[in-house]
C-alpha cells in the first residue's frame, strides 16, 4: 500500500512536470546548444542550416579582433559605473522612505512600480521624445531657469547619461521593492535598543539597516550587474547604438550581426563571449560578497 502511494506520487510528479521539462527543452536547452554549434561555423542565416561550413575558432578570434566589440564592451562598463551605484543608493534610500508608517504609502509603493511594468519599447520612445535636443520637454523645463540642455541623444558625452538615467527611472521601483521586502524582514527590536543608546539615524541606517540588508543588497546588485551587460532595447529605440558608437553594447551588436548583416555564426560567437564575461563578472562579485555581506541576525 505504501509503495503504491509512493508510485502514485512519482506518477503525479511526473505528469505536472512534464510540460514544464518539455517547455525547457525546447526553448532554453536546445536553443544554447545549437547557438554553440552554430558558433563554429559560418551560418549567415539564409542558405539552409545543412550548407554549415565549420570554421573552429575563427568566429571568436575576429570578435577578439574586431574594435567594435571592445567598444561595446566599454561601453558596457562605462554603464555599469554610473547605473550600479546609482541604483543601489537610490533605491536604498527609496525602500528607506517606502518603509516609513505615512499615510498612504500603498498608493505610493504602486505608483513607483508601474514604471516596472511598463514597455521598454513604450519608455524609450516616450523619453527620445522628452530628451530631443530641439523640442524635446526636459530641455524646455530647464531653458525656463536658465539653463541649456544639451543635445541628450546626438552627444557622445550624454548620450550615455541619458541611457543611465532613463534605465534608473525604469528600474528603480522593483530595486526599490525588492529591498523593502528585505526591509520589513529586520526586526525592529534593533531600532528600539538603538534608541535606548541614542543612536543617530545616520547611525540606525548605517550600523543596523545596511549590514542587515546586505543580503538583499547583494541580490539586486547581482541582478543589477546581469541585466546591464544585457543592455539593448533602449539603446536600440533611442540611439540606436550611436552617436559613432557611442552608446552600441554587446547585446546590440549581436543583434546587427545575426539579423542585419545575416553573420549568424560571429553572432553567437560573441553570445558566447558576452555569457563568459556575465560568468567571469558574477564569480568575482561572488567571491567579494564575502567580506561585507552578513548572514547572520
Amino acid at each position: 500500500m505504501v509503495g503504491q502511494r509512493k508510485w502514485s506520487r512519482r506518477t503525479a510528479a511526473i505528469v505536472f512536470l512534464t510540460p514544464a521539462l518539455l517547455c525547457l527543452l525546447a526553448f532554453q536547452l536546445l536553443p544554447m546548444v545549437s547557438s554553440i554549434l552554430i558558433s563554429f561555423t559560418d551560418w549567415d542565416l539564409l542558405t539552409h542550416w545543412t550548407k554549415m561550413n565549420f570554421i573552429g575558432w575563427d568566429n571568436y578570434a575576429q570578435v577578439f579582433r574586431e574594435e567594435k566589440s571592445y567598444t561595446a564592451i566599454r561601453n558596457v562598463f562605462v554603464f555599469l559605473l554610473g547605473y550600479l551605484p546609482s541604483i543601489v543608493v537610490l533605491g536604498t534610500l527609496l525602500a528607506v522612505m517606502l518603509n516609513r508608517p505615512i499615510r498612504g504609502v500603498k498608493v505610493y509603493r504602486a505608483a513607483v512600480f508601474v514604471p516596472v511594468i511598463t514597455s521598454w519599447v513604450a519608455v524609450s520612445i516616450v523619453w527620445r521624445w522628452l530628451l530631443n535636443g530641439q523640442s524635446g520637454l526636459i530641455n524646455y523645463l530647464l531653458s525656463q531657469v536658465g539653463i541649456q540642455g544639451p543635445i541628450w541623444l546626438q552627444d557622445d558625452f550624454w548620450a550615455m547619461i541619458a541611457i543611465i538615467l532613463v534605465t534608473l527611472w525604469k528600474d528603480i521601483g522593483f530595486v526599490s521593492i525588492i529591498l523593502l521586502a528585505g526591509l520589513q524582514d529586520i526586526s525592529e527590536d534593533y531600532y528600539e535598543a538603538a534608541e535606548l543608546d541614542g543612536a543617530s539615524p545616520w547611525s540606525k541606517l548605517w550600523r543596523i539597516t545596511v549590514p542587515l540588508l546586505s543580503p538583499t543588497l547583494y541580490f539586486v546588485v547581482t541582478i543589477s550587474l546581469i541585466n546591464s551587460f544585457q543592455l539593448f532595447d533602449q539603446v536600440l529605440i533611442m540611439t540606436n547604438g550611436g552617436p559613432a558608437g557611442a552608446t552600441s553594447t554587446i547585446v546590440e551588436q549581436v543583434y546587427r550581426n545575426a539579423f542585419q548583416f545575416n553573420k549568424m555564426g560571429f553572432a553567437a560567437a560573441q553570445s558566447w563571449v558576452l555569457l563568459l564575461i556575465i560568468f567571469v563578472s558574477t564569480l568575482v562579485l561572488q567571491q567579494v560578497q564575502r567580506r561585507w555581506v552578513v548572514y547572520d541576525r
